[in-house]
């Protein structure tokens, strides 16, 4: 091979590898940062740009698409010092390259971090039950928090997702005891009410029986009493009715105490009239 063809060929490769220094197609979704001799110059937007080769160098390629941050999973200690186990998602988008290469190290780790130390810090002001439920609240301060960090850094927090928020094992086992314990208690509260409202309907219920009785009781004595009353009036001073009503009572009971199985023999007066006779003597001398 001729020194022409070699030096021909030679010049062909540096005009080919000149030229794809020097014309640079940028995709959509990435805007690439080109340096100068070291420095900054310009950014490439989507298309076609031109550059001079061998003084300008493309040293970043960012992508300008929503970037998906996930956050792992960490401890954090509560206000009542409850252990719950904590992790996060993160929407975020580059709006200025020029500070996300150039204003911190890695922008992704960083705005991680950020998201990490910033979750700690709101959940540690809560206790543990309006930790767990306040998701939304967590979510909206977290977002607020790291918003002025992030433009800083030219980035844009779109949204923070609180993934899963949940008590650490050895806080689950404890509150489950716990829950058991109340359980336990409320259904000692609720026999307890049982056994003292049945007590007081069982005394209610004596009493007003007791009062009952006592009404029936009186009235029966009422009855008893306006009964004799009336017999003693239409009686009057004769006594044959009397002895004849004490009879027909007398032979009614001799009647039943004969029916009786247990009873072997019924004494009976000789004089049964005189007997009654002497009956009514008595009451009347009573009255």
């Amino acid at each position: 091979m001729s020194e022409g063809l070699i030096i021909a060929v030679a010049v062909l490769v540096f005009v080919l590898v000149t030229i794809a220094k020097g014309v640079r197609l940028v995709a959509q979704g990435e805007e690439w940062i080109v340096e100068r001799l070291g420095k900054y110059h310009v950014t490439l937007r989507p298309g076609l740009n031109i550059l001079i080769p061998y003084l300008d160098n493309v040293a970043y390629k960012l992508v300008t698409k929503d970037i998906i941050l996930d956050v792992q999973e960490q401890e954090v200690i509560t206000r009542d010092n409850a252990v719950i186990l904590t992790n996060a998602i993160a929407f975020v988008k580059v709006t200025d390259p020029v500070k996300a290469v150039y204003g911190v190290t890695d922008f992704s780790e960083a705005i991680r971090n950020l998201i990490m130390t910033t979750l700690r810090s709101i959940v540690g002001e809560m206790e543990l039950d309006e930790a767990l439920s306040s998701r939304d609240k967590i979510k909206a301060r977290l977002r607020e928090s790291i918003a002025d960090e992030a433009v800083d850094w030219g980035l844009t927090v779109k949204s923070v997702e609180i993934q899963d928020i949940k008590p650490s094992q050895s806080m689950q086992k404890a509150m489950e005891l716990q829950a058991a314990a109340e359980r336990e208690r409320k259904a000692a509260v609720t026999k307890a009410e049982g056994e003292k409202q049945a007590a007081i309907l069982e005394a209610e219920a004596r009493l007003e029986a007791a009062k009952r009785d006592a009404n029936a009781q009186v009235m029966l004595a009422e009855a008893s009493a306006e009964s004799i009353r009336r017999v003693t009036a239409g009686i009057g001073e004769q006594t044959t009715p009397m002895l004849y009503l004490l009879g027909e009572k007398y032979i009614a009971a001799l009647e039943k105490l004969g029916d009786s199985s247990s009873s072997r023999i019924v004494v009976m007066p000789a004089d049964l009239q005189e007997t009654l006779r002497g009956l009514v003597g008595k009451l009347g001398g009573r009255a």
